[in-house]
């Protein structure tokens, strides 16, 4: 354990009203030093990490006991030593059951709130985005409230605090193959009496059908045939009965329009197929229904016209292919000239197979959590709240110094337009987000989200949450931007955290685990994603100086 953590298992104790700890030599500490000089700015500086005790109120520390009671733990994954953020895994199970957009990396949440939050805190994230911060919180036993004004975000995170069982599972895949496999395998029948895998189009024109050879798995791919051209003439017509109509904008850097389809998207086939998917999954149990759903979505990109051909792959290393390989959905609404159609029955298994086998994994460690509102979360009467809506509007109910940590992972600037790029998600759940409260840059004019605004909204967030603080509470923001006025907002944003009373720390990179498609690399661009630490107090809590990277300037544009 870290010097002066407050983990649960640790040396820490409560005696009366004080967190006592262990006070023992050891390295310089976040900012710098040790647990002497508080005069100077350079001294101030170097102990703002580090606690000769916590005050706590009665009323915190009975919450506290209180939450511990309610979560049933059998076992509780180590949070990890610092080292491990400069290398962290690959996303698995739950976690790499859903493509959302801008996932960060488990470790630096579990380090995070390990660190800056003692156990039966509270933990909020108003920009919730894929749940990894709302679920390390219940793992570490902390309180948690998540905020999201994307449907898609509040229900997958739902799902993943409380996930369904594998039996639940199984037998709702069960019932759903039972009905939709059979009418949705013929639509990919061949003359060879076996069905497609896929197909590979070039601007709308059929050039390959791929087949599996018998037990060897082996690919074989043949020129169409007259019944391959009658399938896709048969469903060519097909419009959406059970799909709203989606709601794109104007904005080229996604390639989406108004007047973008889902037929444009979709072949009349993968529509008519998703569709019997959902008429299925409707007369399902309603605790099968949700993870089902989100299945769907979660494979609902690979059955798109967006799943570009790979070729020529090796051409860097002298050892080119000429193999076609099948790519993915990237990111936007990008129609390739040269596509793959791929079989909607085989996308939709094999995700839900995944999630069969992640879910599985965990049943031998699940978590028993409570779920409340943000009220009960607060009063310790219920131990997280997942919430959908604007966080500037639910932030103001939490009570004041009532919050150990936010954590948050923002909007950065135009980087990602999180609900324009979540809206195919958002149709297959049949959610209508509300496009005109995201604080975020958007390139589509229509939407007028400018800059001037999203800053507004981000000084705005700023001073609530410095307000619902504890004196020993602490901000983390994951920050990355391209351009000129992000920065100026950076640097406006960590003078009006001083302004409310708020420190700034330092900061940390953060690393992925393979190179992800929407780290850009644009003129102005950060190499990498920073974790940006503030606190309310200049004697606050927790070494981070063993964090790889760390550094207390801020972080600048690369040159």
């Amino acid at each position: 354990m870290e010097h002066g953590s407050l983990s649960w298992g640790g040396r820490a104790r409560f005696v009366g009203l004080v967190l006592e700890q262990n006070l023992t030599p050891r390295p310089p500490d976040a900012c710098g030093g040790g647990i002497r000089g508080r005069g100077s700015i350079a001294s101030r500086r170097r102990s703002l990490l580090l606690p000769l005790g916590r005050q706590i109120t009665n009323r915190a520390n009975a919450l506290r006991l209180k939450f511990s009671m309610q979560l049933t733990f059998p076992e509780l994954v180590t949070p990890p030593p610092a080292n491990t953020l400069a290398d962290p895994a690959a996303y698995r199970g739950l976690y790499a059951f859903h493509k959302y957009w801008g996932k960060k990396p488990a470790e630096p949440m579990r380090y995070l709130i390990q660190q800056l939050c003692p156990e039966g805190g509270l933990v909020v994230d108003p920009f919730l985005g894929s749940g990894i911060s709302a679920l390390e919180a219940i793992q570490l036993k902390r309180r948690v409230v998540g905020i999201d004004i994307n449907p898609t975000a509040v229900r997958l995170t739902r799902m993943l605090v409380s996930p369904p069982t594998a039996t639940v599972l199984d037998e709702a895949f069960r019932r759903v193959s039972a009905v939709a496999k059979e009418a949705i395998l013929e639509s990919y029948a061949t003359a060879q009496k076996k069905p497609a895998t896929h197909y590979v189009w070039r601007n709308g024109v059929m050039e390959k059908v791929w087949l599996t050879n018998g037990e060897s798995r082996s690919r074989v791919e043949l020129q169409p045939s007259e019944q391959d051209i009658a399938l896709v003439e048969r469903f060519a017509s097909y419009q959406p009965q059970r799909l709203r109509a989606p709601r794109f904008f104007t904005n080229s850097r996604i390639n989406s329009s108004p007047s973008l389809t889902l037929k444009d998207l979709f072949t009349g086939r993968a529509l008519r197929n998703i569709e019997l998917l959902l008429a299925e999954i409707d007369d399902l149990p309603d605790a099968a229904q949700e993870p089902m759903r989100l299945a769907l979505t979660a494979a609902v990109g690979q059955m798109s016209k967006m799943v570009f051909a790979i070729t020529g792959r090796g051409k860097t290393t002298g050892a080119s292919s000429e193999k076609m390989e099948v790519g993915s959905w990237v990111i936007g609404y990008w129609r390739p000239e040269q596509h793959f159609e791929v079989n909607v029955w085989n996308c939709f298994e094999r995700r839900v197979q995944k999630l069969i086998k992640a879910v599985a994994e965990l049943e031998s460690a699940q978590i028993t959590a409570k779920a409340g509102q943000l009220p009960t979360v607060c009063a310790g009467d219920a131990d997280y709240a997942i919430l959908n809506d604007d966080c500037l509007a639910l932030l103001p109910q939490l009570p004041n110094k009532s919050v150990d940590l936010v954590i948050t992972d923002p909007p950065h600037g135009d980087r990602i337009p999180y609900l324009e790029l979540s809206e195919m998600w958002n149709v297959i759940l049949d959610e209508e987000p509300p496009f005109e409260s995201e604080i975020v840059v958007s390139n589509a004019k229509e939407r007028g989200k400018k800059t001037p605004a999203y800053n507004e909204a981000m000084s705005r967030f700023l001073e609530i949450a410095s307000r619902k603080l504890t004196d020993s509470g602490f901000l983390v923001l994951f920050f990355n931007a391209r351009t000129e006025a992000s920065w100026k907002f950076l640097e406006g944003f960590n003078s009006s955290a001083d302004t409310a009373g708020m420190t700034y720390c330092g900061c940390f990179p953060l690393v992925y685990s393979a190179a992800s498609v929407v780290q850009d690399n644009r003129d102005g661009a950060l190499r990498t994603d920073y974790g940006l630490v503030f606190s309310r107090a200049a004697a606050a809590a927790h070494s981070l100086a063993d964090i790889p990277g760390w550094a207390f300037t801020l972080p600048t544009p690369k040159e």
